[in-house]
């Protein structure tokens, strides 16, 4: 994606999350916030981890053990790429079939239940701070690359390696950690450490 399309995606979240809330509050008859803290962006190579990524997504409310499978969730992504809504998608499937490698819509969607089918034979079931807490995750040159990309903001900011991938993530825990009160709703993606320089050595 260009960084204008990002930058067009990012707006509409906000958009979506800011309209979501005022809705709630208005059928609610209440005020404040609605949402526990900001959306977090993790950037994700367009490899196996990007279906990795959806896959985690999809379970979420499976982990939670608020439903045995993801099509017992109307509010999740399961069921759109399953049977696409022909009005008011939330997920555009051209784009996504292109960065999957995929190249028919049927295959998509048998590919994307086998995925989910697999995972759900696994034991394991946890939330993962990958796709939570990591600005990018994927192979070690693209998020070197991320991280060069972020320029000053990529200071205080580690690659944290696996056998199996790398993420991209801040060394320090978040304010949350300290904090508490007014300070605890403070996101993850604030807790950049502060550096004290000596000017003598700058």
């Amino acid at each position: 994606m260009t960084e204008t399309a990002v930058r067009s995606f990012l707006r509409s979240v906000q958009l979506a999350a800011g309209r979501t809330a005022q809705e709630y509050n208005q059928r609610k008859r209440r005020k404040g916030a609605c949402w526990e803290d900001r959306y977090h962006a993790t950037a994700v190579e367009t490899n196996h981890h990007l279906v990795q990524c959806i896959i985690y997504m999809d379970l979420n409310m499976v982990t939670a053990g608020v439903v045995k499978h993801p099509s017992d969730w109307p509010h999740c992504g399961y069921g759109e790429i399953q049977e696409p809504p022909d009005r008011y998608r939330l997920i555009d499937r051209a784009t996504l079939m292109e960065l999957l490698g995929i190249s028919d819509s049927d295959e998509l969607s048998l590919s994307h239940r086998r995925w989910v089918e697999e995972a759900l034979k696994s034991k394991e079931k946890k939330r993962e701070k990958r796709w939570s807490e990591s600005v990018a995750v994927g192979g070690l040159s693209f998020v070197e690359h991320i991280k060069t990309e972020l320029g000053s903001r990529g200071f205080g900011r580690s690659i944290i390696s696996s056998a199996e991938r790398h993420e991209l993530r801040e060394s320090q825990l978040s304010y949350r950690g300290h904090f508490r009160g007014k300070m605890g709703p403070l996101s993850y993606e604030n807790s950049l450490p502060w550096r004290i320089y000596d000017v003598n050595t700058i």
